[in-house]
Parts: structure tokens; C-alpha cells; sequence
């Protein structure tokens, strides 16, 4: 017997309107403010469970699963001169677009492609990138006005990379036409370092008409995501250094 794949309409998600109330509401409270999201976290160590920020910032909650609406993703890049370590040390040059990478010294516009720290094998230790390659990934849920922001370390951009071109852009789909479950797996690395991983799955389609609201509201909400800085807890070490592998 043929299996039901057949995947959830979602007619109503709870999108937030795109208006111009609520652009000039947002640019009068926000006038000389920078706009931040709130930054979920992959634990180390093969931890199973994000940590998503509450209204007590001293205890964030921990959740088994993400399900929401990718409203935005693209590539960052982030190199640091010294060794990493997290500790408040932004990056020596970092990229919003995967492209072209900013020198914070000398303010210097560099192609990523051809960058020496972006190329395997420039690591100080093992194979891989001396420049760390990550992603954002947007997560607006349910009910919610403003997206959460998961940066992804290099070692989970395979899985979704998979995930948009298997499940999403060939079938037709757009990142904000469907519902996404994002949880997390343990996986080893070469060298025996236990590590979380994310996964993708999807979770319902959204109809005609709530994708157009969610396209709309994407598209309003580049001008922000596009533009905020490589904070300096955003990479996660989840190998030894240099030992992540190209795809």
C-alpha cells in the first residue's frame, strides 16, 4: 500500500501584518536604536535541546524542537586573527553575505572567495578554514513579530542545504511557503568530539494565501537581517579546530 505523504495546509498562521502602521510605528520607537533578535543557541557537546531566550534572560527555556516560518537565511563569514575562544573578541573581518568580507581595521572590501583565510587548509590546526563559514536562519513562529535568529555552524549547513533543495525549492516551495522543524542530533567527528547537529524537516505547507503574507513580510524584514553585525558568540565550536569537512 502506497504511503500518505500528503503534508498539512496551514491556512492561517498568525503572520503579522505588513503595513505602513506598523513600518512607521517600528521607525519612530526604533530612531536611533539598533534592532536585535533573539539569538538561539546549539549546545556543545551533542546536547539535544536549543536554548531559546525567555523574558528572564537568566533563564532561557530549553527546547526539544524549532517549528516556524524561515522568514530569512543567508551565509556569514567571521574570521578571527587570534585563536578563537568566545570570549567578547569580535571578528578581525566578517562577511553578511558570504561574498565579501569587512575589514574591521582598515574598513577594506574583500572578496571571500579568493581570500587566503578561506581556503581549506589555511586552518592552524587540521584541514579546514581559518575563516568560519556559518548561516542564519530566521525562525518567525506562530503568533510571534519578530523572527529568532539560529546561526548554524559549518558542520549543520549540509543538512540544510539538503533540506531547501530536496524538500523545498524542488517541490516547488519557497524557505516562508512551509513550516519547519528544526531539532537537533548528535553526530562524532573524525577525531571522537561529540557534537549537535541540526536538522531539518518539514512540518505543513502554508496555503496560497498565507504564503504571500509571508513573502511580504520577508521581504520587509531584510533591510534588518541583512544588516546586523557578526556578533562574537555566534560561531560554535563543534569540532576540533580546522576539522570540519567540505561537503
Amino acid at each position: 500500500m502506497k504511503e500518505n505523504t500528503a503534508l498539512t495546509v496551514i491556512e492561517n498562521f498568525g503572520l503579522p501584518a505588513v503595513n505602513e502602521e506598523m513600518g512607521a510605528a517600528f521607525a519612530e520607537e526604533m530612531d536611533g536604536l539598533t534592532m536585535s533578535f533573539d539569538r538561539v543557541k546549539i549546545p556543545s557537546g551533542g546536547g539535544l535541546a536549543f536554548e531559546v531566550p525567555g523574558d528572564d534572560p537568566d533563564n532561557p527555556a530549553m527546547v526539544k524542537e524549532l517549528i516556524g516560518v524561515i522568514v530569512d537565511h543567508h551565509p556569514v563569514n567571521a574570521w578571527w586573527s587570534d585563536k578563537y575562544s568566545g570570549q567578547n573578541n569580535p571578528p578581525d573581518c566578517s562577511s553578511l553575505d558570504g561574498k565579501f568580507g569587512i575589514d574591521v581595521t582598515t574598513g577594506e572590501k574583500k572578496p571571500c572567495n579568493s581570500c587566503p583565510m578561506n581556503q581549506w587548509g589555511s586552518a592552524d590546526e587540521g584541514n579546514g578554514k581559518a575563516c568560519k563559514n556559518m548561516h542564519r536562519v530566521y525562525v518567525l513562529q506562530e503568533g510571534e513579530m519578530i523572527p529568532l535568529l539560529l546561526t548554524l555552524p559549518p558542520t549543520s549547513l549540509k543538512n540544510l542545504s539538503d533540506y531547501l533543495a530536496k524538500r523545498v525549492v524542488s517541490k516547488g516551495r519557497r524557505s516562508y511557503g512551509v513550516l519547519t522543524k528544526i531539532t537537533l542530533k548528535k553526530a562524532v567527528s573524525s577525531g571522537g568530539i561529540t557534537y549537535s547537529q541540526a536538522v531539518f524537516s518539514i512540518a505543513g505547507v502554508l496555503s496560497s494565501e498565507a504564503t504571500k503574507q509571508a513573502a511580504e513580510f520577508a521581504a520587509s524584514i531584510k533591510p534588518m537581517t541583512r544588516s546586523l553585525a557578526v556578533n562574537d558568540d555566534e560561531y560554535v565550536q563543534t569540532r576540533e579546530p580546522g576539522e570540519e569537512a567540505p561537503f
